[in-house]
C-alpha cells in the first residue's frame, strides 16, 4: 500500500501542474479576447458618438428629442457592457482562487496520504 501511495503522489502532482498550466493558458487566452472586444467596443463606441454629434449638427430643428433618446440609449448600453466586463472579471478571479484551492488540497491529501502510508509499514 505504501508503493501504490508512494507512486501516485508524483502522479497526481504531474496531473495537477498541468491542469494548472492548462487553466493558466486558458485565463491569459481569456483575458486577451476581454482586452480585444474592449478595445473594439471602444472604437465602436467613438465611432458612433462621432456619427451621432455629425447627425445631430444636420438635422432638423426640433430633432433635439430624438438625438437626446438615442444618446441615453447609447450611454445605457455602454454602461451595462460594462457593468458585464466587471461580473465576467470577478467570477474569472473567483474561478482562479477555487482552482488554485482545489488544486492546493488535492497535493495536500495525496502528500498526507502518501505519509500515512509510509508511517503504516
Amino acid at each position: 500500500m505504501s508503493i501504490q501511495a508512494s507512486l501516485a503522489q508524483p502522479n497526481v502532482e504531474k496531473a495537477v501542474a498541468y491542469s494548472r498550466s492548462v487553466y493558466e493558458i486558458s485565463a491569459q487566452t481569456q483575458e486577451e479576447l476581454s482586452k480585444l472586444v474592449e478595445a473594439q467596443f471602444g472604437d465602436f463606441q467613438k465611432t458612433v458618438a462621432g456619427l451621432l454629434d455629425k447627425a445631430a449638427k444636420s438635422a432638423p430643428a426640433g430633432s433635439d428629442v430624438a438625438v437626446a433618446a438615442v444618446k441615453s440609449a447609447i450611454a445605457a448600453a455602454n454602461s451595462a457592457f460594462d457593468n458585464m466586463n466587471k461580473a465576467a472579471k470577478q467570477v474569472a478571479e473567483i474561478a482562479e482562487a477555487n482552482v488554485a484551492a482545489a488544486t492546493n488540497a488535492t497535493v495536500k491529501a495525496v502528500g498526507a496520504s502518501a505519509a500515512s502510508a509510509k508511517k503504516g509499514k
